[in-house]
């Protein structure tokens, strides 16, 4: 008896002996990573080997490296934190320690944190199903890691996710063959660098694709190779997630014998794991495995264990799922009245977080966009090319002509050379502000989109309809002024009031944008540049009101200064141009603005056919007590 109780003590005692080992060598490995202070995410990722960290150890991680000042190493543990919150379904604490991950890591300027970092809240926000956040973090995450002169292979693998990413909210948005092509340009990159473990995630999703597009043979085929993979890589959670979608494929085949087999191999290992968002999917399966199994019983049981995880977590798409198995269960035991109940939860939640003939209307836009960012590239490239040939013909010119001055009479050429080089640079101008409409246009298009997107999503159709009719009479006013050298002040009026209304939804409406012009201004007949008002308007509300908070106001004035000039004052009542520049240098990566450069070459050309020039002139404005309260923007401009 003695030796049956002595036997559990040891194996006790030396497993305590063990797991403390293990912990002491982790708490080396960190203090060792702490002490070296690597630079780089990547080679800090890769010297732990994929370690699996506890809590404790995080937490250990996260108060050396705030100790000894190395702070990306607290973006490394905070994203751990992130992910070890995530996989348990706890997803607001998980969005909390990217963010903290994301703000540590611009400040540090180190863009592979960046990056990283970008794409693991937008996998947080795609599994609330928070769509248009999830799209705009993966957008960014794919943006920054574009702009890499020369990838290494670590930021081919960040594209490779991003994509991949992008290609699940389409899935989620019912855009199969969208998805299908991200996912293809995903697997190319994984198959080059033999990324097991991406290989594993995209066969699985393209097997999703295929079993949607109603191709089931094609998505079995699909999703065993990413069971391979997964078992190839000894990646439990690969399996659970394989065996998960095998399983559904086999009840649409009506085999539900080996859909139990399938599923009811994951049940422990899915629990053991901890990742509540697929739990709730295993126990909804496997419940609706054994009610076409007639397992009445226990097929509501684990049906209704499903609902309370996905309930508890906040995990719509596993909530409406289990409602309507269990509606088609109560059917069956012919308890007409809950089956309804839980049909009707069922449809108003799918309602809720998707509307599909709405979402399919908004991914028509995108589909739209998308072709215009296409020939809009080809355009750009069209006309850099033609900029291009035009300098080399100028400076052509200027030795040829300097060459023939020398010899012939000086003056008579030298004359002819200015106009011709005057010719040249006024082409040169017209076709960089032609490219810098076309660069401009699909940014804009998609942010403008994406706002319109939210509140079809939300099912708020006069919204959605009032800010379309806007949205598309700016276009079509932009198209039109960009055909033509002078437009009315009362059109260029027009025009910048809708493009405050479009930019306006970023803001929910928070701006208050005024127009004031004099009554002795007649705005039909004075005549100015198309569009030479909205560089201004926009730095106004990007660097001006963006970082502001409480009230946010645009105020733009015309009035008549004398009988040869017109005066525009455009004021806002931002952060000031100091903080505004401060903010701008703080960021990790700065793009250079050339719309008020052009904006001023423009209005250079434009009062040269007046006998007056213009001005432009910028004033801070602050209070009594020297506090800036806003910026002042200046523009005269000849009319006679």
């Amino acid at each position: 008896m003695k030796q049956f109780i002595i036997i559990p003590f040891l194996f006790f005692i030396s497993f305590s002996c063990f797991s403390q080992r293990e912990r002491y060598n982790m708490d080396s490995l960190i203090v060792e990573a702490v002490k070296q202070k690597q630079n780089d995410y990547y080679e800090l990722n890769r010297f732990f080997k994929r370690a699996k960290f506890q809590k404790e150890e995080i937490d250990f991680f996260l108060k050396e490296s705030e100790k000894n000042k190395y702070p990306l190493g607290e973006v490394f543990a905070y994203n751990l934190l992130g992910r070890h919150y995530r996989n348990n379904s706890f997803f607001e604490q998980a969005t909390e320690y990217y963010l903290k991950a994301l703000e540590i890591s611009r400040e540090i300027k180190n863009v592979n944190a960046e990056i990283v970092t970008l794409n693991q809240v937008g996998v947080v926000y795609r599994r609330q199903d928070k769509i248009r956040s999830a799209l705009n973090y993966h957008q960014m995450a794919l943006e920054l890691a574009d702009k890499v002169e020369f990838p290494d292979d670590d930021t081919k693998v960040s594209i490779s996710i991003s994509n991949n990413s992008i290609g699940n909210i389409y899935l989620t948005l019912k855009q199969y063959q969208l998805a299908l092509e991200k996912f293809k340009k995903s697997i190319l990159i994984q198959e080059k660098l033999g990324d097991k473990r991406g290989l594993a995630i995209n066969h699985q999703n393209i097997g999703f694709a295929f079993q949607n597009l109603g191709d089931i043979d094609a998505a079995l085929e699909h999703y065993h190779k990413s069971l391979d993979y997964n078992i190839e890589n000894n990646s439990d959670f690969g399996k659970v997630i394989c065996h998960q979608s095998i399983s559904d494929v086999l009840l649409l085949q009506r085999r539900y014998e080996e859909a139990y087999k399938y599923i009811s191999e994951v049940v422990s290992i899915s629990e053991e794991i901890g990742n509540q968002y697929y739990t709730s999917e295993v126990f909804s399966t496997l419940g609706y495995v054994q009610l076409k199994l007639d397992s009445i019983k226990i097929a509501e049981v684990n049906l209704e264990k499903g609902l309370a995880i996905a309930t508890k977590h906040k995990i719509p798409s596993g909530i409406n799922k289990s409602n309507l198995y269990l509606s088609e269960l109560y059917e069956k035991k012919q308890s007409y009245e809950e089956a309804y109940s839980y049909y009707k939860k069922a449809i108003e939640g799918e309602r809720k977080t998707f509307n599909d003939k709405n979402i399919l209307y908004v991914n028509t836009l995108i589909s739209k966009y998308d072709n215009e960012v296409s020939e809009n590239k080809i355009k750009n490239l069209a006309k850099e090319n033609e900029i291009a040939k035009l300098k080399l013909l100028r400076n052509r010119n200027v030795l040829i002509i300097a060459l023939v001055s020398i010899a012939l009479l000086g003056v008579l050429l030298y004359s002819m050379y200015r106009q011709r080089l005057l010719n040249n640079d006024k082409k040169i101008l017209k076709l960089e502000q032609e490219a810098l409409r076309i660069q401009m246009n699909p940014h804009f298009v998609f942010n403008a989109l994406n706002s319109i997107k939210l509140y079809v999503i939300n099912n708020e159709q006069k919204n959605a309809v009032h800010y379309l009719n806007k949205f598309s009479k700016l276009i079509r006013n932009i198209l039109e002024s960009s055909t033509v050298k002078e437009v009315t002040l009362s059109e260029e009026l027009k025009t910048m009031n809708l493009y405050m209304s479009i930019e306006n939804i970023r803001f929910s409406n928070e701006i208050n944008y005024i127009e004031k012009v004099d009554s002795n201004v007649n705005s039909e007949r004075i005549k100015i540049p198309p569009l030479i008002l909205q560089p201004f308007l926009e730095n106004s509300i990007w660097h001006g009101l963006s970082s502001k908070k409480g009230d946010k106001e645009v105020i733009l004035t015309v009035k008549k200064e004398s009988d040869e000039f017109i005066q525009i004052d455009i004021t806002d009542n931002g952060i000031g141009r100091d903080a505004a520049m401060k903010i701008k240098n703080s960021k990790s990566l700065n793009r250079k603005s050339i719309g008020i450069y052009l904006t001023k070459e423009r209005l250079r050309n434009f009062a040269n056919e007046y006998k007056n020039d213009y001005s432009l002139v910028y004033t801070d404005l602050v209070d009594e007590k020297g506090k800036v309260k806003g910026t002042m923007v200046t523009l005269k401009l000849p009319i006679l």
